[in-house]
């Protein structure tokens, strides 16, 4: 067979070219075999090294995920089998003290964005985008900035429109499927029965905050609410919900498996207070209508249960509907929080006020517990003391009174409030020594006075006693630094640079009623679980005690009976209480602000043998002398002890 194999003779051409080709290679310098080496082997030889490279990076890849980070990413391999919801729970409600309910849960919806399930960018998510907005009826522009914000924080799903109306939410439920990213999540929102009249009290709910999230993940999500003011925030942890847990398994591609409940959830407790709902509603609606009558600005109100320290009732006007924030209007809660609204402003235990004669009984406590001077010795009153300048004896300065009240002792110094009486055991004068600014000070601070009450309620501030050594730190020219005898007298009648809240003055006049025990004031009485069975209860909390020999006391109660029955004090300043259906003690308090404005107090208790409350209200920056608090408490305590003569 002829072909490749067959065995043939070299012609000699082909000697010839052979060699003429051998000597063409040197001339060139062209090798013969690389003509022969294929073109792909070098390329072949680094693909194959790369390749080898490549195989040792991925073994050492390999080697670190299964050796060095092995356990770790073992450990959150199993956990991305399961994700845990939480089940929702209920936060806890509120009564007041005859477990008449005042905060209810109402069901809510909002809509939640899930942002990985969000398309996240072109036609489709520009889509979702404007059905969602036109549902909403918001800008797409606001819906798309909710959106940012929110990609800038740690949370994957967070609400986008909370509390969403009937209609809205029927559109919603209806269109769901078709808007990628988003879904309907049940919730539940406050209501207050009467938002306006407890506020205050009762304070207000407010949207988490994320480090309060990240400090209590196992109580809150992104769609929680926490109390914001009130006993909704000082009893947070009491009120809040621990939700339950749900442990869901999923397979490798996202499929559920199984549904294990591994938690309960737990209903907050709720709070029964010591607070009388119908006399806060009364306060409130009787001191609206004088304060529009004599067209002031603010007023605040504090009733307390003298036997326990509880708060029967507190009032602070203007008020504001708690609800709003619980609607979430942003309109309406803005402009609550413009901080020229004061509405949010709780006037019973922030305000400071000057108190006028308000403070005089505890003026006369202090005088006689000094043994300054006998309650039977009387001071000739005539309507002004006059006293020489201490640098210039040629100026007289004159401290007047608001009347000629002749000889006065001191039932009669309180019941007709009588400015010189109180100068004299105040700063002295003539031959009566006074008590000086120094124990002036001690003693209003012994009845809670410069001090916090330490009521169970968030933003309560003290209120200020002025003495030398303030005054001297205080101003910049020395002669506005001395402390001199006028100083005192304007302290001995509440006037000058006191400052003091309406609950301080509250609270001080509770030992004078009850015979010596200054009490912590409380708002709450006692927990609840949902069965209204007791979980803990507030008894009184006794501050102090002893501080005033209960004789002293007794004769500053009964020169407070005659301010109300008028006996041998023709002037005496709360007769109009006289007609109460029970016997009433009470001091009322004019402070003079300048320009014929002034702050109108009153404090009241009763029954005067065996007090159930003291009453203490003020108006604040009232035009002209007007008699403004009496009237209220006078209406305020018919009606209140005509209903308690009711049956139940």
């Amino acid at each position: 067979m002829s072909g490749f194999f067959e065995k043939r003779e070299i012609e000699p051409h082909e000697v010839l070219l052979d060699k003429l080709a051998k000597k063409k290679e040197e001339e060139l310098g062209i090798s013969q075999k690389k003509f022969e080496t294929p073109l792909f082997k070098r390329v072949f030889q680094g693909f194959f090294y790369f390749s080898i490279l490549l195989l040792f990076l991925l073994f050492l890849r390999t080697f670190q995920f299964q050796v060095i980070e092995g356990k770790e990413l073992s450990i959150l391999a199993f956990e991305n089998r399961y994700i845990f919801h939480k089940i929702q729970a209920q936060r806890g409600v509120i009564y007041d003290r005859n477990l008449k309910q005042l905060v209810f849960n109402r069901p809510s919806f909002d809509l939640v964005c899930e942002k990985n399930n969000l398309p996240q960018e072109g036609y489709e998510r520009k889509r979702v985008l404007n059905e969602v907005s036109q549902i909403l009826k918001i800008k797409p522009e606001s819906l798309e900035k909710i959106i940012r914000e929110a990609a800038e924080s740690e949370n994957f799903t967070f609400p986008v429109f909370q509390n969403l109306d009937n209609l809205t939410l029927l559109i919603l439920e209806t269109r769901i499927g078709e808007l990628p990213g988003f879904e309907i999540s049940e919730n539940s929102i406050r209501e207050y029965k009467e938002g306006e009249t407890f506020s205050h009290l009762i304070g207000y709910m407010g949207k988490i905050k994320t480090e309060e999230l990240r400090g209590e993940s196992e109580f809150y999500s992104i769609f929680d609410y926490v109390g914001r003011d009130g006993v909704e925030n000082s009893y947070e942890k009491v009120l809040r919900k621990n939700p339950g847990k749900i442990k869901i398994e999923r397979d490798a591609k996202g499929n559920i498996i199984s549904k294990e409940i591994v938690s309960l959830p737990e209903s907050g407790k709720s709070l029964v207070l010591y607070l009388d709902s119908d006399l806060q509603r009364k306060i409130k609606e009787t001191l609206e209508k004088k304060v529009k009558e004599v067209g002031a600005k603010g007023a605040a109100a504090v009733a307390l249960d003298p036997k326990t320290g509880g708060v029967l009732a507190q009032v602070s006007l203007p008020g504001f509907d708690n609800n709003i924030f619980s609607k979430g209007n942003q309109k309406e809660i803005q402009e609550l929080l413009d901080p020229k609204n004061d509405s949010l402003f709780n006037r019973a235990i922030k305000g400071k006020y000057l108190t006028g004669s308000t403070i005089k009984p505890l003026i006369a406590s202090a005088a006689l517990e000094e043994k300054i001077i006998s309650p039977e010795k009387k001071i000739n009153a005539q309507g002004k003391i006059s006293v020489q300048d201490q640098w210039n004896p040629e100026k007289i300065w004159e401290y007047k009174d608001w009347a000629v009240h002749g000889w006065t002792d001191m039932r009669k110094a309180i019941a007709q409030s009588v400015n010189v009486y109180f100068y004299t055991i105040g700063g002295g004068y003539g031959d009566q020594k006074g008590l000086g600014p120094t124990k002036i000070k001690e003693y209003l601070e012994k009845f809670g006075w410069n001090q916090k009450t330490g009521i169970d309620l968030p933003g309560e501030v003290e209120g200020f006693i002025p003495d030398p050594s303030w005054k001297k730190s205080y101003f910049e020219r020395k002669e506005d630094q001395v402390w001199v005898d006028g100083d005192t007298y304007n302290l001995s009648i509440g006037q000058g640079f006191l400052q003091i809240t309406p609950l301080e003055v509250a609270v001080s006049f509770v030992p004078i009623a009850n015979g010596g025990k200054l009490l912590k004031p409380q708002v709450v009485q006692k927990i609840v679980d949902e069965r209204k069975n007791t979980v803990k209860e507030f008894g009184p909390v006794i501050l102090k005690e002893s501080f005033i020999d209960p004789e002293n006391l007794k004769v500053v109660r009964e020169g407070m009976r005659q301010a109300v029955t008028g006996e041998n004090s023709p002037k005496a300043s709360a007769t109009l209480l006289n007609s109460l259906p029970v016997s009433a003690a009470a001091k009322t308090g004019t402070a003079e602000l300048g320009g014929d404005y002034y702050h109108n107090w009153i404090t009241v208790f009763a029954p005067y043998d065996d007090p159930q409350i003291v009453l203490t209200i003020v108006i604040e920056k009232v035009k002209g002398v007007k008699v403004a608090t009496l009237p209220i408490a006078k209406e305020v305590l018919e009606w209140y002890f005509s209903q308690l003569e009711k049956p139940k």
